[in-house]
C-alpha cells in the first residue's frame, strides 16, 4: 500500500478522483493527508472521507524557502518522508492543482517522489496558462501530462500523456473541461502504476508517452 499526500489550491476535482479510487480495496493507495496553501474548497472532499487536512500559507512566512520547509514538515508529519529510497518506503506527494511553484529545497527533499498534472502535452505549453497558450498558438491538439516535479516550471520527466484534439472555435473553458475529463483517470491510473512498481520514478530518466 502506497502512502500519498495530495496538495491542492482549488476545488480538488483530481483529489476527489483519487479519493473515489481508494474506496476500491484493490486500489493500492492510501491517502494519508491533504494539504493546501489556502483554505481551498477542495479540502472538504478529504474531510468528508475522514482524511486529515492541513494548510500552510505562504503569507505566514517571510521567505519561500521557509514556507517550503514548513510544508515539508507537515507532509512528513502525515507519514510521507521524501528523500532517497523506493517509493513504497518514502511515500508519494501528488500536486493535484497546487497553484504554487514549489521552492527548490522542497523539491530536492521529495523529488522524484513528487508528481504533478499539467493541462498540455509537455514540453509544449508549460506554465499557468497552458490551455490559453495552446489556443493562441493555433495548435490542433493538446492534452494532459503527468510529470515528475523538478526545480523548473513543468520541466521534469513526463510519466504519462493523454491527447485531446482541439475543436474549431472551442473556448478556453470548454477545452479545459475536456482536458479535465482525461486528467482525472490518467492521474488515478498513474498513481496506481507507481504503487504497483510499473512506473519507477527517476528525476533524470526518459519521458514515457
Amino acid at each position: 500500500m502506497l502512502d500519498v499526500v495530495v496538495l491542492i489550491s482549488g476545488s480538488g476535482s483530481n483529489l476527489r478522483a483519487l479519493l473515489d479510487a481508494t474506496r476500491d480495496p484493490a486500489y493500492p493507495v492510501r491517502i494519508v493527508g491533504v494539504g493546501s496553501d489556502t483554505d481551498a474548497p477542495g479540502l472538504r472532499h478529504a474531510q468528508e472521507a475522514g482524511v486529515p487536512v492541513f494548510v500552510v500559507r505562504p503569507r505566514d512566512f517571510d521567505r519561500r524557502e521557509a514556507w517550503g520547509e514548513a510544508l515539508a514538515a507537515a507532509i512528513r508529519a502525515h507519514g510521507v518522508s521524501g528523500g532517497p529510497g523506493p517509493v513504497d518506503r518514502t511515500g508519494l506527494v501528488v500536486s493535484a492543482g497546487l497553484m504554487r511553484i514549489l521552492p527548490a529545497g522542497f523539491v530536492a527533499a521529495f523529488s522524484p517522489h513528487l508528481i504533478n498534472t499539467h493541462p498540455a502535452l509537455l514540453p509544449s505549453f508549460p506554465g499557468a496558462r497552458a490551455v490559453r497558450d495552446a489556443l493562441a498558438a493555433g495548435a490542433r491538439e493538446t492534452g494532459v501530462s503527468v510529470h515528475v516535479i523538478d526545480e523548473g516550471v513543468d520541466t521534469g520527466p513526463v510519466l504519462r500523456r493523454a491527447r485531446v484534439e482541439i475543436r474549431p472555435g472551442e473556448s478556453e473553458p470548454e477545452l479545459h473541461e475536456r482536458i479535465k475529463q482525461l486528467e482525472r483517470p490518467l492521474l488515478v491510473d498513474t498513481v496506481r502504476r507507481i504503487a504497483e512498481g510499473e512506473l519507477v520514478l527517476d528525476a533524470t530518466g526518459p519521458s514515457v508517452s
